[in-house]
């Protein structure tokens, strides 16, 4: 992506919302709260006053950047959508990034970081992760597992991290974010099958 490019980051795939906007490496404007069900409302608002605040436009925007999930399937999707039918109508690039990284890169430090979300019935989506230099990489793969388990699988010193303001400049910094070659295939990261695919299966 280009040094100076203008970029939207949105992720709605946890109880917290994410929006920001950034030009090159400087955060312009940001908005991170827990939201009550109701962040299909508060992303369109924030990223409205966002780009008033601002005097941009959609068409404007150099990169979008998307959380993909794991994490709330509701949620998730309004993410998704949003950042699909921006970069479809204005033939802007669309990255898409893990919302697990996103929660690990609020974390530093030198120790492991073990970013989770409760998926419920006992389990949680989870991903581990490092600093490394400026970015961040992913040590293992994330999974849809039993949280006691896989901590005690971990053999070097860890942080569990399960919310956080993201850190994007250290994810700008890694390769954690993949560019989408066709934006009408992008689908969320379930890393579960739905209920529904469960009752066929």
């Amino acid at each position: 992506m280009k040094t100076l490019s203008k970029r939207l980051i949105v992720d709605t795939a946890t109880p917290y919302l994410y929006v920001a906007i950034f030009e090159g490496e400087r955060k312009l404007d940001e908005y991170y709260a827990e939201g009550q069900n109701d962040h299909s409302v508060k992303l369109m608002r924030e990223i409205e006053r966002m780009f008033e605040s601002k005097k941009w436009k959609v068409s404007d925007l150099d990169a979008i950047v998307v959380g993909i999930g794991p994490g709330s399937y509701t949620g998730l999707r309004i993410g998704v959508v949003i950042a699909k039918m921006f970069a479809w109508n204005n033939k802007i690039p669309l990255y898409t990034v893990s919302s697990l990284a996103l929660i690990a890169s609020s974390h530093d430090g030198d120790d492991l970081i073990l970013a989770e979300m409760d998926a419920r019935r006992g389990n949680s989506f989870l991903g581990l992760y490092r600093n490394q230099g400026e970015g961040m990489v992913l040590v293992d793969a994330e999974r849809h597992t039993n949280l006691n388990d896989y901590q005690n699988s971990i053999t070097e010193p860890f942080s569990t991290v399960s919310s956080g303001r993201p850190n994007i400049v250290k994810l700008l910094h890694s390769d954690l974010l993949v560019a989408v070659e066709d934006v009408h295939k992008l689908s969320p990261n379930y890393l579960r099958p739905t209920q529904a695919e469960r009752n066929l299966g």
